[in-house]
């Protein structure tokens, strides 16, 4: 990952190149602080805000009002609910100016991002197609994080994530936009970095900064996130095994997983059949590999009563359906072709 050369003062704001904004959104209360920040940035305005509402069945107005001086600017999209992969490309299809900024809308831009993105799309030289915000991610000051809180201050190290990353809008053409077979919000940026990048094009980590607060979650929030392995799997199939490395993204766990499963299915299957000492064997290497995984998420954390019961319960959880959705992935992409490629 390189970093932008920035250029100073009012001269670098006066000649930057024209940008719109595009924020993918499902309505949630957040948009509101995402518009107001926005507005707040004031040096060098986006030419329009396009806020692509991306709920299958819209009711009730969005928090526009919040954008301000910017309510002029700002183009309402809707997409059906296709997901933010499919919202982007709603939004960026109808853009006329040389840059489109994403913006996720849980983030909240800083009073200075719009002077330091001049900044940075002014020192991008033509073969650079994206230029990347950096991430910061407030996390309480009086306790340990817990681990949905660790997990989103993970994205200050992120590679290209589109919670907010600027690139060419011809870029963006050159290579066919946002994969939509990526429907939640999970490696469709990495996916789209990696084309961008085969296609020839540089990307760049600029130096304007973005806050992206955590969201309040429920406890079974980590569960419901391994439904992204088989996001891994079409990585996999698209862009081949290496992808983690060239995509700069952590591994995780799966490997584990799959041991893990692994040893809970050996255990089943040797109890029934009346295999009972390598069923007890396959047992204790069972508890023993989700005993780590718990420990592992547990010791960093505040340890509270709650957060040590929501560790232990969905521990359990986890690798089974994590193997789950990777193989049900495979499974559904084994024929899966990277965009513009033949069928």
């Amino acid at each position: 990952m390189t970093d932008a050369f920035a250029g100073t003062g009012a001269s670098a704001v006066r000649d930057a190149p024209a940008y719109s904004v595009v924020v993918p959104t499902i309505g949630r209360p957040c948009l509101a602080d995402c518009l107001r920040a926005l507005a707040a940035a004031a040096d060098h305005p986006p030419e329009e805000v396009v806020v692509v509402d991306d709920r299958p069945a819209p009711t009730g107005a969005l928090p526009l009002e919040a954008a301000g001086v910017l309510r002029d600017r700002i183009r309402i999209l809707r997409s059906g609910g296709r997901g933010p992969a499919a919202a982007r490309n709603t939004g960026w299809h109808t853009v006329g100016t040389p840059w489109t900024v994403f913006l996720d809308d849980d983030v909240q831009v800083l009073p200075d991002w719009s002077r330091l993105l001049a900044e940075d799309l002014g020192a991008a030289d033509a073969d650079t197609g994206g230029v990347q915000g950096r991430l910061t991610v407030p996390l309480p000051e009086d306790r340990r994080p817990t681990d949905w809180e660790r997990g989103t201050a993970g994205l200050e190290q992120a590679a290209w994530a589109t919670a907010d990353m600027a690139y060419r809008t011809d870029t963006l053409a050159d290579v066919g936009g946002f994969d939509e077979r990526f429907r939640r919000a999970f490696r469709e940026d990495a996916d789209l970095a990696l084309r961008v990048q085969e296609a020839g094009w540089t990307l760049r980590r600029g130096r304007r900064c973005t806050r992206h607060p955590v969201r309040p979650a429920d406890r079974w929030v980590s569960v419901r996130a391994q439904r992204g392995n088989a996001d891994d799997a079409l990585m996999n199939r698209l862009h081949g095994r290496d992808w983690w490395t060239r995509a700069e993204a952590p591994r995780g766990r799966l490997p584990r997983h799959v041991l893990v499963t692994a040893a809970a299915l050996a255990a089943s299957a040797c109890a029934l059949t009346g295999r009972h000492r390598a069923a007890g064997v396959a047992g204790a290497l069972w508890t023993l590999g989700t005993a780590e995984f718990a420990l592992a998420r547990i010791g960093p954390g505040p340890r509270t009563r709650h957060e040590i019961t929501t560790m232990l319960s969905t521990s359990v959880l986890i690798p089974p359906l994590a193997v789950g959705h990777w193989l049900h992935g495979r499974l559904r992409h084994r024929g899966a072709m990277p965009v513009g490629g033949r069928p």
